[in-house]
């Protein structure tokens, strides 16, 4: 997959996807899910399960999430 390739996903495209939310989100539906699949690492909103995912290749989703804990995306 080409890093600067922009694929429209849904969640409906990945019917065997085992989506994961994390265990501190206590059933709250304000939280992200997390799905290996044989394309990529997918997340998605919980609000909207049927809605868009983001893909990542394991790299891009490994220094996405290293940006994430560093508060890099905070305004």
């Amino acid at each position: 997959m080409n890093p600067n390739q922009k694929i429209e996903l849904y969640a409906t495209d990945l019917p065997n996807a085992k989506w994961r939310k994390s265990s501190f989100s206590n059933g709250g539906e304000q939280c992200v899910e997390v799905a290996q699949t044989r394309r990529g690492i997918a997340i998605r909103d919980s609000k909207d399960p049927n809605g868009p995912a983001l893909l990542f290749t394991p790299a891009a989703f490994t220094e996405f999430l290293a940006k994430v804990n560093t508060r890099q995306f905070d305004s």
